[in-house]
C-alpha cells in the first residue's frame, strides 16, 4: 500500500512537471488604462522616477522602503534602486528609452526575493479623449517559474499591481 502511494506520488510530480516544461519561455503581463489628461502630463509622471512614489503600487506596501536615485534626472538614463520588505524586494530599474509623451522602456533587475531580469514599457497614446496607457512587463521564464506558473502566473501575481498603479497614475493626472 506504502509502495503505490510513493509510487503514485512520483507519476504525479512527474506528469506535473513536465506539464510544466510545455509552457513558454517567456511571459508577458499587460494592463491598459484611459486617463483624461493630456499625453505630456502623463509622460512627465512615468519618466521622472521620482514621481512613482506618488502613484506606484508598491510604495504603499513598504513605506519604510530605502530608494537611491542616479544617472539622469528623468528620462533615459535614470535610475532607481530599491530595498524593502518581501512584498517588494530588492532591485533596480533604468529607464532605457524615453520617446517624448509616447514610451518609456524600462530595464528591471530583481534580486530578492528572487533573482530576475525583465524589461517594462509604457505606451502613451492621446486621443481627442482620453490619452490610453499601456504598461507591459515582459522577460525570461525560467522552469522554476514555469512550475509556479501553475499555482499562481505572473499575470495573477502582478497584475492587479498594475491595475492599481494604473488606477492611482490616472487619478493624480487627472487632477
Amino acid at each position: 500500500m506504502q509502495k503505490n502511494i510513493v509510487i503514485l506520488a512520483v507519476i504525479l510530480i512527474s506528469a506535473v512537471l513536465m506539464y510544466a516544461e510545455t509552457k513558454p519561455d517567456t511571459f508577458r503581463v499587460q494592463r491598459t488604462a484611459a486617463i483624461a489628461a493630456p499625453p505630456e502630463k502623463v509622460f512627465g509622471l512615468i519618466q521622472d522616477l521620482h514621481q512613482w512614489a506618488s502613484w506606484s503600487p508598491w510604495e504603499k506596501m513598504d513605506p519604510a522602503m530605502k530608494k537611491t536615485y542616479s544617472g539622469a534626472l528623468l528620462g533615459r538614463g535614470a535610475i532607481l534602486e530599491w530595498d524593502g520588505n518581501n512584498d517588494v524586494g530588492t532591485g533596480r530599474m533604468e529607464i532605457v528609452n524615453a520617446v517624448s509623451s509616447s514610451h518609456v522602456a524600462i530595464k528591471l533587475d530583481f534580486l530578492k526575493p528572487f533573482e530576475a531580469h525583465n524589461q517594462a514599457e509604457f505606451t502613451i497614446e492621446g486621443s481627442e479623449s482620453a490619452t490610453n496607457v499601456t504598461w507591459t512587463m515582459h522577460g525570461p521564464q525560467p522552469f522554476i517559474m514555469k512550475v509556479m506558473d501553475l499555482l499562481m502566473g505572473m499575470d495573477k501575481m502582478v497584475g492587479k499591481d498594475f491595475e492599481t498603479g494604473l488606477a492611482n497614475l490616472k487619478q493624480l493626472a487627472e487632477k
